[in-house]
């Protein structure tokens, strides 16, 4: 709520699947010390985390094993191997599956980049409208497709912006006002950057994907450095997001999200505030002050 300037990371046509995979996986053990894992530290460490030899020593494989799955080819390595390697890292189920599509993307069957972004059925449209909570819904490129008045109210008018600016990671990341709504922005642009990075493993050929990452990357000393920590999340659903807002300051809402089935992938996303509490008055408040829908 992939490519960039950096060497390693470049995706100017797509995702680079073996470069992703060996940063990836780099990333991982730079995030785990010896002691996190049970493992003796000797001698001074020039980088952080695991070495590869000891991760090899966790997943209970050869170290030349590994260092070829390091190095991006993934190909001939089994299920059983590339699960150990992920308990190893102590990956969650996100970044296992990240794991499985760079490392074997057969497995996952051929990827296919989503159509361009298409008008919302108008039962689903008829849905947002219905909710008395604020909602909209998103492609697998975070473009916003299709939204209800109270999201409107909550997070911006975007009746206000063109299709190409309606996207949650370039508002987040770009615009100074989008950003203003939230209280805590840098854990919003990570989960942003995070589910790009999932999406794009999940369609490496899409270009438009691609070409969104590379004007991040350009525009937003943010997203480079957030992208370089590869994290591989959508968010979880149930977070608690703080939102921000002119007229009633600062409140709480829960963050639930779901697939749409049909067409392009899609996901309608919803937020909501506790019962009783101050945030579902800060709400009410919100719902009651009228802004006309212009779509």
């Amino acid at each position: 709520m992939s490519s960039h300037v950096a060497p390693d990371d470049q995706a100017t046509s797509g995702l680079d699947r073996r470069g992703e995979l060996r940063e990836f996986l780099r990333s991982r053990r730079a995030r785990l010390r010896p002691e996190d894992v049970g493992l003796p530290s000797y001698g001074r460490r020039r980088v952080p985390g695991l070495r590869r030899e000891e991760l090899a020593q966790l997943a209970g494989v050869s170290y030349a094993y590994y260092a070829r799955l390091e190095q991006g080819y993934g190909e001939t390595m089994s299920a059983e191997v590339l699960d150990a390697v992920a308990r190893a890292l102590r990956l969650s189920e996100e970044e296992r599956e990240h794991l499985v599509r760079l490392a074997q993307p057969e497995r996952q069957g051929t990827p296919q980049a989503a159509p361009p972004p298409q008008r919302l059925r108008p039962s689903v449209q008829h849905l947002l409208d219905g909710l008395g909570v604020p909602a909209y819904v998103v492609s697998r490129r975070l473009d916003i497709l299709g939204w209800n008045r109270l999201a409107a109210t909550v997070f911006g008018d975007w009746a206000q912006l063109t299709p190409e600016e309606r996207n949650t990671a370039r508002l987040i990341f770009l615009s100074p006002e989008a950003r203003d709504r939230f209280a805590d922005p840098e854990r919003t642009a990570l989960t942003a950057a995070g589910a790009l990075r999932m999406n794009a493993g999940k369609s490496p050929e899409d270009s438009y994907l691609s070409s969104l990452i590379e004007e991040l990357s350009q525009k937003s000393e943010e997203f480079r450095r957030l992208w370089a920590r590869h994290e591989v999340s959508c968010g979880t659903v149930g977070d608690i997001v703080r939102m921000r807002h002119p007229l009633v300051g600062e409140f709480d809402l829960v963050h639930e999200s779901m697939a749409l089935r049909g067409g392009a992938p899609m996901r309608l996303v919803t937020y909501h505030a506790e019962p009783g509490s101050r945030s579902e008055e800060a709400l009410r408040m919100l719902a009651s002050w009228e802004l006309e829908p212009r779509r």
